[in-house]
C-alpha cells in the first residue's frame, strides 16, 4: 500500500499538530460533528499511483502541492488543508478499503477528485451512507450528477453524454447526408457517450448505420473498423480510450478511408495525435473545455503564467504538456472555492452545500466562456464544451461555447 501525503511529510505533521493543538476544540466523535476544528480542514484522495491507469496519478499528486501553497499563503480562513492521498491500483475493492481508511481513521471531511468511474462507483453506497462528500470525482460518467439517490456524491468534468450531445448536434448542422459509424468502448465510459449521442440525434437516430463495440482487453479494433466501412459510413465517431484512438487514426488511413471523424475528448491529446501521425489525422474534430497547454496561442496568458508560476515553485516535475497536468489544476483550484465559500463552518454538511452553490465559477485554465455551475439539483459542474478542430500541428477552436445541459 501506497501512502503519499502530498502536503505533509513528518515535519509538516508536526506544524500541523502543533496548529491544531493552539487553536483546535478537541473532536466529540467521529463523523461530521468532529469535523472543522480550527487549525486543519481534512481533505482525502484515492488514485492510482501503480496499475494499469498510473498515468493518471498527477490527478493526486498536484492538488497536493497546490494546498502546500494555499497553507503558506495563509490556509482556508485560518485552517490549513491537511491532504491524504493513498493508492488503489484502480482497483474497486482497493478503493473501498482506503475510503473507509480515509473516513473513519483518518475522518477526512470529504473525499475529493479520486479518479475513475469503477472505482467510485464502488464507494458510491458507503460515502452517502456516512454522508462524507465524495466531491469532483475524476470521471465524467454521468451516473456521479444525481443528488436525489445520491445526495453526497458529485463529479467534475463534462459528463460523457455532455460531449455526445454537441457532437450529434454539429453532425447535424454541418455534415450532408451523414451516415454514422460508431466505434465505442463496451463500457460505462463508452455507452455513456453513445446515450449522449443518440439523445442529440434524437429523431434521427436512423442515421446511424452501424456501431461496433470493443473490449478494452482486445488488442486492436481493426474488424470493428472495417465494419464501420462497410455499412458506408461518411461520418465515423470515436468513442474509445487513447490506445483505440491512435490505432483508429492509423487504420483509416491504411485504409485510405476519410471519414468525418470525431474524436472523445479523453483521447484527443496532441500525444495521442502525435503518436498517430499527424499528418493523417489533420481535420480531426473534438471538444475543449481546459486550455491546451501545447497551444501557443496561451504563452501569454496570464492564467497560464499563473499556472507555470505554480509549477516552478510547488511541482517542478509536473510535465507541462499533460493535459492531466491543468485537470488537476482546475480541480484543486474549484475544491479551493467549496472551502472559501464555507467560511467558518467546515462541517460535511456545509462542504457539500457549498459544492452545489457553485455560481459562475471561473479557473485560471478553464477555456474562456466556460464556467462551474452548481446546484441543488445540479450536480453537473461542468456541462459547456467548445469545439476543437487539429490543423495538422496543432487544435484551432471554432464556433462558440455550446451548453450540453444533462442537469433537470
Amino acid at each position: 500500500m501506497t501512502d503519499t501525503r502530498s502536503t505533509t511529510g513528518a515535519t509538516r505533521r508536526a506544524v500541523l499538530a502543533s496548529a491544531a493543538a493552539a487553536t483546535a476544540l478537541p473532536f466529540v466523535g467521529r463523523g461530521a460533528a468532529a469535523q472543522g476544528a480550527k487549525g486543519e480542514i481534512k481533505i482525502g484522495n484515492i488514485d492510482a499511483y501503480t496499475g494499469p491507469a498510473a498515468i493518471y496519478a498527477v490527478i493526486g499528486k498536484l492538488p497536493g502541492a497546490y494546498f502546500k501553497m494555499i497553507n503558506e499563503q495563509g490556509g482556508i480562513n485560518g485552517r490549513m488543508i491537511n491532504y491524504t492521498t493513498y493508492d488503489d491500483a484502480y482497483s474497486p475493492p482497493k478503493t473501498v478499503e482506503q475510503a473507509r481508511k480515509l473516513v473513519e481513521s483518518d475522518e477526512v471531511s470529504a473525499i475529493f477528485s479520486a479518479l475513475g468511474a469503477p472505482t467510485n462507483a464502488a464507494i458510491m453506497k458507503y460515502m452517502n451512507q456516512k454522508k462524507v462528500p465524495q466531491l469532483f470525482i475524476a470521471s465524467g460518467a454521468t451516473k456521479f450528477g444525481d443528488p436525489k439517490n445520491f445526495p453526497w456524491t458529485m463529479g467534475f468534468m463534462p459528463p460523457y453524454q455532455v460531449e455526445g450531445r454537441i457532437f450529434a448536434r454539429h453532425v447535424l448542422t454541418t455534415q450532408k447526408d451523414p451516415r454514422i459509424g460508431i466505434l465505442y468502448q463496451n463500457d460505462d465510459f463508452g455507452r455513456d457517450v453513445l446515450k449522449g449521442f443518440k439523445d442529440g440525434l434524437g429523431d434521427k437516430v436512423s442515421l446511424i448505420v452501424a456501431e461496433a463495440p470493443y473490449e478494452s482487453t482486445d488488442p486492436t479494433a481493426d474488424a470493428q473498423i472495417l465494419k464501420l466501412k462497410g455499412a458506408g459510413a461518411n461520418v465515423f465517431m470515436s468513442m474509445t480510450t487513447p490506445k483505440f484512438a491512435a490505432q483508429a487514426i492509423r487504420k483509416l488511413a491504411d485504409l485510405g478511408w476519410k471519414p468525418a471523424h470525431y474524436l472523445g475528448n479523453n483521447a484527443s491529446s496532441t500525444s495521442v495525435l502525435k503518436s498517430a501521425g499527424f499528418d493523417i489525422s489533420k481535420g480531426i474534430i473534438s471538444s475543449a473545455y481546459m486550455k491546451d497547454p501545447n497551444d501557443p496561442a496561451w504563452k501569454d496568458d496570464p492564467g497560464f503564467k499563473k499556472w507555470n508560476a505554480f509549477l516552478d515553485k510547488y511541482y517542478p516535475e509536473g510535465d507541462r504538456k499533460d493535459s492531466f497536468t491543468v485537470y488537476a489544476y482546475i480541480a484543486a483550484q474549484m475544491m479551493e472555492q467549496v472551502l472559501r465559500q464555507c467560511g467558518d463552518d467546515v462541517s460535511r454538511e456545509n462542504i457539500m452545500k457549498q459544492a452545489a452553490s457553485l455560481k459562475n465559477v471561473e479557473s485560471d485554465l478553464l477555456l474562456p466562456g466556460i464556467k462551474a455551475n452548481t446546484g441543488a439539483s445540479d450536480f453537473f459542474p461542468l456541462e459547456q464544451l467548445q469545439l476543437i478542430r487539429f490543423t495538422g500541428e496543432g487544435y484551432e477552436r471554432f464556433g462558440d461555447v455550446i451548453d450540453g445541459k444533462i442537469s433537470q
